[in-house]
């Protein structure tokens, strides 16, 4: 039986017990700060970049490992006559989908890509599957199919603090910008298909809390959640709230992390990610 492995990136925030158990191969992304360059969670810390961004003179931009770092990474890991199975952030917000599908043309090991559509903890559900029916000795067919189901039935929801990095990084005009800081807007957005569409806004750490909480409910009675995560960027004023009333409702099992520094760029301090997928 041939034996597949997987692989992602350092936007999925995995704890490094969950790396070890499944065997999960990660490539980080690079983190580019005033001319310095990071590489994601090696030499640079999701806290620690929070701080290098207060202080940058321009907007931190990240980027994709190279085509030529996947192709050196799946030669190793099929020289064994493995399959690799790679899954990644979404499309939508980085080039790394389509610098592993050219590493995969260049390899001559068997590499098959998935844009997961999805960040953080909504990447690694399917990464964390995906490594578990591998191990189940699950066929390639077997496994991208339940990833397929995984990204229908997953959804996220991404909150800022302050709206200067989606000003800065062009998301949103610097007009809206600034009526929305003055009335201490919080823009609620979701992420479907690897697009970022706002959907809801609050005025409070608390209401977005209620509001994300309220829309879990209603969107999850009568089905089975099988996956809970929230991420933040110093963000625990809303994502400490919005984890206590989950788990008054019963759900324990919460995926609760810091995130990725390379998520942190689009957001800026203090934005929460809150996503979710259900049976």
């Amino acid at each position: 039986m041939t034996q597949i492995k997987v692989v992602t990136d350092s936007t999925a925030d995995l704890t490094q017990q969950e790396i070890e158990e499944y065997g999960i191969r990660i490539v980080p992304l690079s983190i580019h700060i005033d001319g310095e360059i990071y590489t994601d969670r090696v030499n640079l810390g999701p806290e620690e970049f929070l701080e290098k961004m207060a202080k940058a003179e321009s907007l931190p931009k990240s980027s994709q490992p190279s085509s030529g770092t996947f192709a050196e990474i799946y030669d190793e890991l099929g020289s064994d006559g493995s399959d690799i199975l790679s899954i990644h952030m979404t499309g939508g917000m980085s080039g790394t989908v389509k610098s592993a599908e050219a590493a995969a043309e260049m390899t001559t090991a068997p590499v098959t890509v998935v844009d997961s559509r999805y960040i953080s903890h909504g990447l690694a559900f399917q990464v964390i599957e995906a490594a578990k029916m591998a191990q189940q000795g699950k066929s390639m067919v077997e496994i991208t199919a339940s990833l397929e189901d995984i990204r229908m039935k997953t959804m996220l929801y991404v909150v800022v603090d302050k709206l200067d990095n989606l000003v800065k990084g062009g998301r949103i005009g610097k007009g809206k910008g600034i009526i929305g800081s003055l009335l201490n807007i919080k823009p609620i957005a979701s992420l479907q298909d690897g697009v970022y569409t706002p959907i809801g806004k609050a005025r409070s750490h608390k209401q977005v809390a209620a509001q994300l909480f309220a829309s879990f409910k209603e969107d999850t009675a009568g089905k089975l959640v099988k996956g809970i995560g929230i991420s933040h960027a110093n963000g625990l004023a809303m994502a400490e709230p919005l984890k206590r009333l989950i788990e008054e409702s019963g759900f324990t099992d919460i995926r609760f992390s810091f995130t990725s520094p390379v998520v942190s760029t689009h957001t800026g301090a203090g934005a929460i990610g809150f996503m979710y997928y259900t049976d």
